[in-house]
């Protein structure tokens, strides 16, 4: 019975007023990553957003980014309207305020988790587009979620090789991830994008910091020489890096013509197997971003 109320009253609302779902406890925000990274299957019936619904998530999102949690409710009802629930809590280990909106994993509309905080304008865009890929990339990006207030975590909703390709968000421009992350240039927030390979594909470095397809910045500078001090660290303006310097990137491309700071940072799968060590990626990348 209380059910059936408690949804006749969200149907009764405006819809441009619905509220978001009951909080998600907090405790459970990193299993939820995790387990959304882990359930991405290269089977799923993926199909790229339209125009339309692009704009309809990115005007949703920018809503969410503003720092006025009174505002969230107006940007449920066009995201139900694209798939995707709208979930608040408050972060054990930082207090702040959130909001995670999130499509079904393997879901056609499988576009992606993203985690706003809410208690100050977005000021850092994280991204993670390939979580089922290069392991822990999302853990990892939760917690410079945590550690950069006024974060934007954007998590891909798809394996890279769903759809012939079509998933793999670094290097497609149809996305929502993508759709975000441009946005996110035009407003000039600094952008992070987490990566990984594997210990055969650079042997000797345990971690490579790119600009992508922009040039060199103090950021990158500043994180390459305070990883220095634990890892082995391959800076892509200095030396070859292989394939692993993610010129061809597409968010990177887009963040170099706004003249906006990209860091396409890659972590070895010694290092992401690690928590201890890549803990100390999170800490060094943080003071770099509270810092620009």
């Amino acid at each position: 019975m209380a059910v059936v109320l408690a949804g006749a009253v969200v149907v009764a609302m405006p819809r441009h007023r619905q509220e978001p779902s009951s909080q998600l406890p907090a405790a459970s925000v990193q299993e939820r990553v995790q387990r959304y990274s882990a359930a991405l299957r290269e089977d799923a019936a993926y199909r790229p957003p339209s125009d339309d619904e692009r704009r309809t998530f990115v005007d949703a999102l920018a809503t969410l980014s503003a720092g006025r949690p009174d505002d969230v409710p107006l940007a449920v009802g066009p995201l139900r309207e694209l798939g995707m629930s709208v979930e608040q809590g408050t972060d054990d280990q930082t207090g702040r305020n959130y909001v995670i909106v999130a499509s079904e994993p393997n879901a056609e509309r499988g576009w992606g988790l993203y985690m706003i905080d809410l208690t100050r304008p977005a000021r850092v865009a994280l991204q993670v587009p390939h979580p089922a890929n290069d392991l822990h990339t999302g853990e990892i990006g939760l917690e410079l979620f945590r550690k950069v207030p006024g974060s934007v975590l954007a998590v891909s909703g798809t394996h890279r090789a769903v759809a012939n390709g079509a998933g793999d968000a670094a290097h497609r421009v149809d996305s929502m991830f993508h759709a975000l992350a441009v946005e996110h240039s035009e407003r000039g927030l600094p952008q992070v994008q987490l990566h990984g390979f594997g210990d055969d594909s650079l042997s000797s470095a345990d971690a490579v910091i790119s600009p992508g397809a922009g040039a060199a910045e103090s950021a990158h500078r500043r994180i390459a020489d305070g990883l220095d001090r634990s890892l082995r660290i391959c800076r892509a303006w200095a030396r070859d890096c292989g394939e692993l310097e993610g010129r061809r990137n597409k968010q990177g491309g887009v963040a170099a013509g706004h003249g906006v700071t990209f860091v396409h940072l890659e972590a070895s799968r010694t290092v992401r197997d690690d928590p201890a060590t890549w803990q100390k990626i999170v800490n060094v990348t943080a003071d770099a971003l509270t810092d620009a």
